[in-house]
């Protein structure tokens, strides 16, 4: 047996394990950042090797490893630091993280090999290998050194059958159909879904459900999930013919300066809507590659993302690639395996999970609308994108540059402190102007969604050929289903929140645990059937316009329900690009980065949703969002308009938004987070706690906790305020708590952590998780 090696699993229990080197390969064969088969109980595991020098426990007896998993280390140092660096940040262990970011191909140990040493190519799989002789053993040695033996072959090569959702609701089918409608329900809201994930969701008899759909027509089978072509309906977008201007000349002369220096540089990019930072980026992304090194860009969403890869591909061609998260496993496993093994520079744009595709030598990391909250996951691994590409920057000595027209306060901070390098596009390409900014007061207003001034506008625009955008940011029919005769909401009986009902599908969903039933329904409180929708959302206001605007008007929607999957909403965008609508309603997601040069007037419906949310973050949000939703109008040949709907006029945050006067913003946030100590005055963390309701071990366990931490915290020089009741009390029938803590230091808020995790040990009924730097504060 050679050395000794430690390796870490790539599955449960996530441990690092000591094992031997076989003596039928040579010590070259193993690799630091290589994938081993390690035998685990009987059978093997799939897992990394860390360290080929290591010292086994004394006393212990040390099995070899079975086989390496490639030639090559897919992972180099680089990486392996980064997962540390993760793992460290987060207070969890390297196995998990690791496996959190490796494709679940890289993560299996069903792996088969193919031996060509005997002429015809023969099979081997993982267990025969376990099973083998020392001579089979040394003999398919032989074979792998000389190259005779095919590396594993992790990759998801079968395409996955995808079941697609084919029409909106309601949907022809008999009442009593259940299993078909739980699948056509499962599929609008979860979009496109390998077959094995909706069967294994929702459980026999889905795929016969899933079946008699398809010959309905109601769902489509796919061999693989749909994909964006990169070529642009239209003539193609040549970047090249664009001279830049002035501004973005000394933009690029800067950082191209930057970027031949080979060391890091972070840098902000404030351009205002309008300014070309696309343009400054396919510039930079170029140099970077003349010097022979790889590109990153990263976009907050899906469709922001696409618009991005199409303008890069169009300047760059075949060697740029796309990904996101909801690609189909065999297509994300190949653009894995291809960052890690190219010879050559790679470009790579895609949302905020391409930042873990194991590029070597990055040169130049893009995130672009740095400001928004998409570049945190909260969710499984948390991570902040931000703080992930300064680090894999800063070791690969690359740029780093963040684009937003309304910055992030902390990143904006950063800049002005000399942090990052501040670069600024005061103006619009073309000479276009900023669009004009009204208020609309709607404080004596009645329950209409619009009001008359921006009826009128709004006709004006449809009737001179223009289009227009509308922001509503809560999607549905109307958030509260209103009981008449007892006078209560109907709420979910999971979480303590009312049901928001959606007319199309004819139900009353949980935006929060996903809860659905059928609408009408009879009161649970009173057992009536006199229900009043009461608020507005997309779908409603959806329609309304039908009634307001000039006979033949296309309005289109734009939210999770109508954009159910990356198909759906790129239809819809491309609909609306080529005209063929007048109106766009949608949520937030249509204020970011769309370009709609025939869109003249935008409209905030009720721009004070979100305003006094329980949330130091709260002002910042709705100043992006609506400066964000501002800059969709005005940016063709023809001036635009935004008209900004408000109960509370009077307020002083508006002559900001007014004037998109994001410095006077940005001095006033500062002051206000100075005096009561937020970030970037602080580091902050937030300890969520829960337990199942009315469950009272749980809440005697809650009150013991809370004095150790208390205690702890005062020891630490930790701000603490809590435990106490979220402001959403109870989502998916367990009560949740909240202690907001703040430090000089990320280790203490750590620290204070680790202890509480200690404190409550495996089988407690708290469930416990530490959020740095939060962004949801409900």
């Amino acid at each position: 047996m050679g050395p000794f090696v430690s390796v870490l699993l790539l599955s449960p229990p996530y441990s690092i394990l000591t094992y031997a080197l076989p003596d039928y390969l040579p010590r070259d064969a193993w690799f630091p950042g290589c994938r081993v088969l390690a035998p685990l109980g009987n059978g093997s595991r799939a897992a990394v090797l860390l360290d080929t020098e290591s010292d086994p426990p004394p006393g212990v007896e040390v099995k070899p490893l079975l086989w390496p998993l490639e030639r090559e280390p897919l992972l180099d140092a680089d990486y392996l630091d980064m997962a540390r660096n993760l793992a460290a940040r987060q207070c969890r262990g390297l196995g998990e993280v690791l496996a959190a970011l490796l494709p679940q191909g890289f993560r299996s140990a069903k792996v088969a090999f193919e031996d060509r040493s005997g002429g015809r190519p023969r099979r081997v799989e993982a267990a025969a290998l376990r099973k083998a002789d020392q001579g089979e053993l040394e003999r398919l040695a032989g074979a792998w050194m000389r190259g005779e033996m095919g590396q594993a072959t992790p990759l998801a090569r079968e395409a996955e059958r995808y079941v697609i959702l084919e029409c909106e609701p309601p949907w022809p089918i008999r009442p009593g159909a259940k299993r078909q409608e739980e699948v056509l329900e499962f599929l609008l809201g979860r979009g496109d879904t390998p077959l094995p994930v909706l069967k294994s969701a929702l459980g026999d008899g889905a795929d016969r459900a899933v079946s008699a759909l398809a010959d309905k027509g109601l769902v489509r089978i796919a061999r693989e999930a749909w994909e964006p072509a990169p070529e642009k309906e239209g003539p193609a977008d040549d970047a090249w013919s664009l001279e830049p201007t002035a501004e973005q000349a000394e933009v690029i002369g800067n950082l191209r300066e930057a970027l031949e220096r080979g060391a890091f540089h972070p840098a902000l990019l404030h351009g205002v809507t309008g300014s070309g930072k696309t343009l400054v980026y396919l510039h930079l992304a170029r140099a970077c590659l003349e010097a022979g090194r790889s590109v990153l860009v990263l976009a907050p969403e899906v469709a922001l993302a696409l618009a991005l890869y199409r303008r890069f591909h169009g300047a760059l061609g075949e060697k740029v690639a796309f990904h996101h998260g909801y690609q189909a496993r065999a297509r994300r496993e190949k653009l894995f395996e291809r960052a890690a093994r190219s010879p050559e520079p790679t470009v790579v744009v895609g949302t905020r999970s391409s930042l873990f595709l194991p590029q070597r030598d990055l040169g130049l990391v893009i995130l672009d609308e740095e400001h928004d909250e998409s570049f945190k996951q909260e969710e499984r691994l948390s991570y902040q994108a931000k703080e992930v590409a300064w680090f894999r920057c800063e070791r690969a000595g690359a740029v780093l540059l963040l684009g937003s027209a309304t910055p992030d306060v902390k990143t904006y901070q950063a800049g002005e402190s000399g942090a990052m390098v501040k670069h600024t596009l005061a103006n619009r390409v073309g000479g276009g102007r900023l669009p004009g900014v009204d208020l609309v007061d709607m404080s004596q207003a009645g329950p209409e969604p619009l009001g008359s001034t921006t009826a009128e506008a709004l006709q004006a625009t449809v009737e001179a050929g223009e289009q227009a955008v509308i922001l509503l940011n809560r999607r549905g029919y109307a958030p509260i289903m209103f009981c008449q005769v007892c006078r209560e909401p109907v709420g979910c009986p999971e979480c303590k929140v009312s049901l928001t009902f959606h007319k199309a599908r004819g139900r009353l969903l949980c935006h929060y645990c996903g809860h659905s039933s059928p609408f009408p329904c009879v009161c649970g409180q009173c057992g009536q059937a006199d229900m009043f929708p009461m608020g507005e959302g997309t779908e409603r206001l959806e329609e309304r316009l039908g009634d307001l605007l000039p006979s033949g008007t296309n309005v289109l929607r734009l939210d999770r329900d109508a954009g159910r999957n990356q198909e759906r909403m790129e239809a819809i965008l491309a609909k609306f690009a080529r005209g063929e609508a007048q109106v766009l309603v949608g949520t937030q997601m249509l204020s970011k980065g769309h370009h709609f040069p025939d869109v003249t007037l935008a409209v905030a419906a009720d721009a004070d949703l979100g305003l006094n949310l329980p949330d130091y973050r709260a002002a910042e949000r709705v100043f992006q969002l609506l400066v964000q939703v501002s800059g969709r109008a005005g940016r063709g040949e023809k001036p635009g308009r935004v008209l900004i709907q408000t109960r509370s006029p009077s307020h002083p945050f508006w002559n900001f938004v007014l004037r998109a006067d994001y410095e006077g913003f940005f001095r006033r946030e500062l002051e206000m987070r100075r005096r009561f100590g937020y970030p970037p005055f602080a580091k902050l963390g937030l300890i969520r706690l829960s337990h199942k309701a009315g469950d009272e071990g749980g809440a005697s366990e809650l009150k013991r906790l809370s004095s150790l931490l208390r205690e702890r915290a005062a020891e630490l020089g930790v701000r603490m305020l809590g435990p106490a009741p979220a402001p959403l009390a109870q989502l998916k029938g367990r009560l949740r708590f909240h202690c907001l803590c703040k430090a000089d230091a990320w280790p203490d808020l750590r620290s204070l952590y680790a202890e509480a995790r200690s404190a409550v040990g495996r089988d407690s009924p708290l469930r416990l998780n530490l959020d740095l730097d939060p962004l949801n504060m409900l």
